[in-house]
């Protein structure tokens, strides 16, 4: 598979897919837990870094391999390489991105992924020109869009395990295995034959020696290894979000240093546990949860009795409020709506979701945390943090709170 090739660029091509793979599923990481306003940003990031990485690790491969001198690569197959690439590249973001991860979701994404990247090369490899013929053998083609689908399937699968980022570099390597598979595969069963006994075709046009091809590849690495770099750096957000929660947890933890005799001799500490935030900002506790929350319509600010509640979804700085039908913005931060809301009813499962407890149909477990399911005329769903598992099972009557 590798006989003639450069092993130096070889490895470096790797190495691109990878990283590549590591910035795209990084921005596509971020989709959930930024504003709907980010979300199409985001999504053409992560497809511009995976198609750029595609792309990018196809024209290494390519510069590795031991090709006829005076070969050419034609500018305009190998333009709409990319852009083929990226749009189907984006298509398979979008549906893992969006929505629930079924099983279906993610076996088309694989597919799309898969298709992506075959597509990419075919088409690549359809842009070199010279005093040759190419064929390909029908089994190594089928063998190397397989294993572009099932490693792109295998890294979806790690992906959104959401464990951390142990699982985003398992689906980067898994991406760039994909992709770098796919295309040494590919390559093993293609052969260069003289122009009467191929069937590849000389297409006139603009052409780009290797030279001219070096420096854009060399371009584009360059712009992967920044993505990639970016990418490490910690969002302020998760920052601001970790500062919150250490002060939402600082009353509890003096509460619970609170001795027992002195909790049960207060006679109105029921009363005062009932009123107490669920956790979230550290303001004294309300003399009683808000019987309403407010919600911004087209035509000015609606209120919506907590009984209708399903759930709570931060969203920046403010939070979308789900009443079974649909969302509704909401003007309060997700520790401001925690603190308003009575906390025998409702409980923050995630640091960005607040669910009602009366309104759960389904809790399943996935992954490292759980899933809730909340009735409705269109049910929906919510994701639990692995620390708030035990809760909810205690407050739905699956298991004993400990005392």
């Amino acid at each position: 598979m590798f006989e003639g090739h450069d092993p130096y660029l070889v490895a470096l091509s790797v190495v691109i897919a990878i990283l590549g793979g590591y910035t795209g599923f990084g921005l596509t990481a971020r989709i959930r837990g930024t504003p709907d306003a980010s979300h199409r940003l985001l999504l053409a990031g992560a497809a511009f870094f995976l198609a750029i990485g595609i792309w990018t690790m196809h024209f290494v491969g390519m510069l590795a391999a031991p090709l006829p001198s005076g070969t050419v690569y034609l500018v305009l197959p190998t333009i709409v390489s990319f852009l083929i690439c990226a749009l189907v590249v984006g298509i398979s973001l979008f549906f893992v991105s969006t929505g629930e991860p079924s099983l279906l979701r993610v076996a088309s994404s694989a597919v799309l992924l898969g298709l992506g990247i075959a597509s990419m090369h075919y088409v690549g490899m359809h842009g070199l020109s010279g005093d040759f013929g190419m064929t390909h053998d029908a089994a190594m083609v089928v063998l190397s869009v397989g294993i572009a689908i099932v490693t792109a399937y295998g890294g979806l699968r790690a992906f959104l395990a959401r464990q951390g980022g142990v699982q985003l570099a398992l689906s980067a390597v898994a991406f760039g295995v994909a992709v770098s598979g796919m295309h040494y595969t590919a390559m093993a069963g293609m052969h260069l034959v003289a122009p009467s006994e191929g069937s590849h075709h000389h297409i006139e046009g603009l052409a780009a020696s290797s030279q001219m091809l070096s420096l854009v590849v060399a371009l584009l690495c360059f712009v992967i290894a920044a993505g990639f770099l970016l990418s490490l750096v910690p969002d302020p957000r998760k920052k601001s979000v970790a500062q919150a929660d250490m002060v939402a947890a600082g009353p509890a933890m003096l509460a619970a240093d609170v001795p027992s005799a002195d909790a049960s001799s207060a006679p109105t500490s029921p009363r005062l546990r009932a009123t107490t935030p669920l956790g979230g900002i550290g303001q004294p506790p309300r003399a009683a949860p808000a019987p309403r929350l407010p919600v911004e319509g087209a035509d000015g600010t609606h209120f919506i009795a907590t009984a209708d509640i399903r759930s709570v979804r931060a969203d920046a700085h403010y939070t979308k409020v789900h009443d079974g039908t649909r969302e509704r913005m909401c003007p309060w931060s997700i520790s401001e709506a925690e603190a308003q809301l009575d906390p025998g009813l409702f409980v923050r499962v995630h640091r960005s979701h607040i669910i009602a407890i009366p309104h759960v149909t389904l809790v399943r477990k996935e992954g490292d945390g759980a899933i809730v399911e909340l009735d409705g005329p269109s049910p929906h769903r919510v994701p639990v943090s692995r620390a708030k598992i035990a809760e909810v099972k205690a407050r739905l009557g699956l298991a004993r709170r400990h005392a």
